[in-house]
C-alpha cells in the first residue's frame, strides 16, 4: 500500500509548508533518511484503517524511511533497526515502538503511534542501523503537535 507513504509525505509537506520548513529529510552520504511526524487524524481513514492506526487528533505518528542512493531512481529501500525516543520539554520521554510496514511495490517504512497533547513538543531522537553498516545514523528533530 504505498498509499500510506504517499499520505504521510503529503500531509507532513503540507503541515511544514504551513510552518515553512521544507520536506524533511536528511542525507547520510549513501544514504537517505525522509521522516515525519504527524496527527493521526491527518490519515484518510482507509489508509489508518487498512494499517491499523487509530485516527485522533491528540495521537501522532512517526513515520521513518530508510532509502540507499541509487543513479536515476528515488532510491532503494533498506531494511533497517530502528529505534525512536521522543521527549517533551517537560524530560518526559517515551519510546516510540515502530514497525516495518512492507509495501506491495516495494516500499519499506517504519512507523510507530503514540500520544500527544496540544501545542506539546517532542524532540526525537532516532538512531538507525543498518546491517553492515559499523555506527548507526542518528537523527535528531523537534516537532510541536496541535490536538484542537
Amino acid at each position: 500500500m504505498k498509499q500510506l507513504l504517499i499520505s504521510l509525505l503529503l500531509f507532513g509537506t503540507l503541515s511544514f509548508a504551513l510552518t515553512g520548513e521544507a520536506q524533511q529529510s536528511r542525507d547520510f552520504g549513501e544514504f537517505v533518511v525522509h521522516y515525519n511526524a504527524i496527527n493521526t487524524n491527518l490519515l484518510p481513514p482507509q489508509v489508518a484503517q487498512g494499517y491499523g492506526i487509530q485516527r485522533s487528533s491528540s495521537r501522532a505518528l512517526l513515520n521513518v524511511t530508510v532509502l540507499k542512493k541509487a543513479m536515476d531512481s528515488p532510491g532503494i529501500p533498506v531494511d533497517a533497526s530502528i529505534t525512536a525516543t521522543g521527549t517533551n520539554l517537560s524530560g518526559q520521554s517515551r519510546d516510540i515502538k515502530l514497525r516495518r510496514v512492507d509495501d506491495t511495490e516495494g516500499a519499506v517504512y517504519y512507523i510507530g503511534e503514540f500520544p500527544v497533547h496540544n501545542l506539546e513538543t517532542y524532540r526525537f531522537d532516532i538512531r538507525i542501523k543498518i546491517e553492515g553498516e559499523k555506527e548507526p545514523l542518528v537523527l535528531k528533530f523537534e516537532q510541536q503537535f496541535y490536538t484542537e
